[in-house]
């Protein structure tokens, strides 16, 4: 190997190892680790960004409070995959459009929220949570069923 091919190789070694350290790391986690089974929320709202990204997908919505104010909600659903094999596709729901959104708040109290079941206004349900992490999965009225 040529002086020029080892420095050409040691340069693309370097960037990959500075690449590697200044990313964002952001851990795959269960449900438990985050959010709180025992503290349900049922948001409703327009969009105002929707992010179809790995590890979790996020729905930014914007829900009315009871004074009137607004609060912007991080709503997070499984992955692309799993959502896109549960008939949920990346252009289903768009910024502007409202929704309803049934799940569970952060353990912090923050205005965040794993997302169990989406319905849209014309009435289809689906099912964006994590299932297999330790999240909730059935409403008490569908465990019979």
């Amino acid at each position: 190997m040529s002086k020029l091919s080892k420095s050409i190789l040691a340069l693309a070694a370097a960037l990959v190892v500075c690449l590697t350290l200044t990313r964002k790391v952001e851990a795959h986690h269960a449900f438990g680790a985050e959010f709180d089974p025992n503290r349900p929320v049922l948001l409703k709202g327009p969009v105002v960004r929707v992010e179809w990204i790995n590890p979790h997908t996020w729905i930014h919505l914007e829900v009315t409070k009871e004074d009137g104010g607004k609060q912007v909600w991080m709503v997070e659903g499984g992955t692309p995959n799993s959502l896109l094999r549960r008939g949920l596709k990346r252009d289903t729901i768009k910024p502007g459009q409202v929704i309803i959104v049934d799940g569970y708040q952060a353990k912090d109290r923050s205005r965040r929220a794993n997302g169990r079941d989406v319905t849209l206004t014309d009435g289809r349900k689906f099912f964006m949570g994590s299932s297999g992490t330790g999240a909730p999965y059935d409403k008490p009225e569908n465990k019979d069923k």
